[in-house]
């Protein structure tokens, strides 16, 4: 596997979440432990649920530590910080609605639009990213052309 690009925040996001899923793994291991007991496996219904979710459990599991083994904070790179890059926290201002509008940019599995962190590979962060304040850049997105005018760039 390739090395993963994360932010300081998101790494310690999957360290809890692998930490999380690491304790659910003995609820599961008693969960499939039970309805083993209740007869025949081929006709069990509740058995077969808790091996399908067993084995999406481990599979997050193994996704999570092979992310982390590879993983690179961009908190730690040399990377120009007055370039808008993964990790960046952008304040823009939209051309057409006047609107002023602030995204971090993160991983994918940071990514929480909600609280203001999108998808580095999501088109509006394909279009940001390269561009300095005081730059206005024109980007296609699905919705239609936006007009953005970089006001601040920041790292955490």
């Amino acid at each position: 596997m390739s090395d993963v690009y994360l932010t300081k925040d998101g790494y310690e996001k999957l360290k809890e979440e692998l930490a999380k899923l690491t304790d659910e793994k003995t609820e599961i291991a008693r969960e499939v432990d039970e309805t083993r007991s209740q007869g025949d496996l081929k006709e069990n219904a509740g058995y077969h649920a808790a091996k399908e979710k067993q084995s999406m459990l481990f599979s997050r599991i193994h996704d999570l530590q092979v992310k982390l083994q590879h993983a690179k904070l961009v908190d730690d790179l040399a990377i120009n910080k007055e370039q808008i890059r993964l990790g960046a926290t952008v304040t823009m201002l939209d051309e057409t609605s006047k609107n002023q509008i602030i995204y971090t940019l993160g991983s994918a599995d940071e990514a929480d639009p909600g609280q203001g962190i999108i998808s580095v590979s999501s088109p509006l962060a394909q279009g940001l990213l390269g561009a300095k304040a005081g730059e206005k850049v024109r980007i296609k997105l699905p919705g239609g052309e936006k007009i953005l005018n970089i006001l601040k760039v920041d790292y955490k």
